[in-house]
């Protein structure tokens, strides 16, 4: 089998939009939520945070004619896949447009301002508002499709929409092309945008946190007194490419992915299963052929809602022990939804390449309930490891665990 290496990240995320500004937000514990008051309007909303992304902006060879097809989602996805070939040195090579890049990516929805345009045809009753771009702006592939022309890809197209674990999964089967020989490089990731109606989704469930007054205690994955998960946006873009053709052109890998596993836990729509995530880590683990105590650090999905940190703790502790290093993301940036997956699989990277790993802020006091694990809080934790293990569970029952490996 073909060895993958990933040799390009970059991602837009509410608590910064390069790695030294994340870096430098992850060490001084700082998170990306606000409070919102736009979304006060709503009634019955419960909820008015959210982490948005700051200071997005496209440079000039984006022009009208080439976004008018691209509400935000798909404007971030396409300006980080762009910054990713960058990083990766492939901008301008034939390989791009040849057909042995591909693309996998994804998110819960198209762009909600589109989806609104159409609900609004079927409560008026009239087309007025639609135009010829609603659709694909609306459309759960939207960026894959945005990403795929802007960059004249002719390679095979891997669109997930699998809520949370869009972006992992992406991930996962452009590993699996690369690593069959079906593809040389392929551009994987994931992204979703801030809107009232995706924190909707989560407070229709009672599932978000309401601590409108203190957004920057919230989230509070692990804690006794958390209350819920806060809606974040972003996207994130990883280069997965062939060692061997990476390596041929001087490329330098940022690190090696070395195993994936996704499952469904086909018992409940919204109820966690920890059997089934125990199985997905254990697979990944199979799939990687290494010992899992080789494994130093699990990026946690961590949403901050009870059932979920509960049952990820415990299938968590299940495989490891209670001496694995793990920390949620989450609490800094919310939960972003279909870029959660690739932004958490990259910052992890870069963690490891820089011996730290960041804490989960806002954890005061672990939930009883919760099984034992070495969790990082504080300043983080400087450590230098040869494996991590990113983790991500969806509505529906979808898992995925990922595995990448320093170079």
């Amino acid at each position: 089998m073909t060895r993958v290496v990933v040799t390009g990240f970059a991602a837009f995320t509410p608590i910064g939009n390069n790695w030294q500004a994340i870096e430098a937000n992850l060490k001084a514990g700082i998170n990306g939520v606000d409070y919102i008051p736009e979304w006060s309007k709503y009634a019955g909303l419960s909820t008015c945070l959210g982490a948005a992304v700051k200071q997005f902006e496209l440079p000039e060879h984006y022009s009208r004619k080439r976004t008018r097809s691209m509400g935000s989602v798909s404007k971030m996805s396409t300006r980080a896949s762009e910054l990713a070939l960058e990083q990766a040195g492939l901008i301008g090579e034939s390989c791009l447009t040849d057909g042995s890049t591909g693309v996998a990516f994804g998110s819960s929805s198209g762009t909600p301002q589109a989806i609104a345009e159409f609900g609004r045809m079927l409560f008026n009753e009239t087309t007025q508002g639609l135009n010829s771009t609603s659709y694909i702006r609306m459309m759960s592939h939207t960026a894959l499709v945005n990403i795929s022309v802007f960059f004249n890809l002719k390679g095979r197209a891997y669109t997930t929409s699998s809520a949370c674990t869009s972006g992992s999964q992406a991930i996962g089967f452009a590993y699996e092309a690369i690593k069959n020989g079906d593809q040389t490089i392929m551009i994987a990731g994931g992204s979703d945008e801030l809107s009232a109606s995706q924190a909707a989704v989560f407070d229709t469930l009672y599932a978000t946190s309401t601590q409108n007054d203190q957004p920057k205690k919230t989230p509070r994955p692990f804690d006794r007194d958390r209350d819920g998960l806060v809606i974040g946006e972003g996207a994130a873009t990883l280069i997965l490419e062939n060692r061997d053709h990476a390596l041929a052109r001087g490329a330098k890998p940022l690190a090696e992915i070395v195993g994936f596993s996704t499952n469904t836990d086909g018992v409940h729509i919204t109820q966690p299963s920890k059997q089934t995530m125990s199985i997905v880590m254990d697979n990944a683990i199979k799939t990687a052929a290494i010992d899992k105590q080789d494994i130093g650090y699990v990026s946690a999905h961590g949403t901050a809602t009870a059932q979920g940190d509960v049952a990820e703790t415990q299938a968590t502790a299940d495989i490891f022990g209670s001496n694995i290093l793990i920390s949620a993301l989450k609490s800094y940036t919310g939960h972003t939804l279909g870029a959660c997956g690739a932004m958490e699989a990259g910052i992890g990277i870069q963690m490891m390449n820089s011996n730290w790993f960041h804490p989960t802020i806002n954890l005061e006091n672990i939930d009883p309930e919760c099984a034992e694990l070495d969790y990082i809080i504080g300043n983080g934790k400087q450590a230098e490891i040869e494996y991590f293990m990113s983790n991500n569970f969806a509505f529906g029952g979808i898992n995925t665990s990922l595995i990448f490996k320093r170079v």
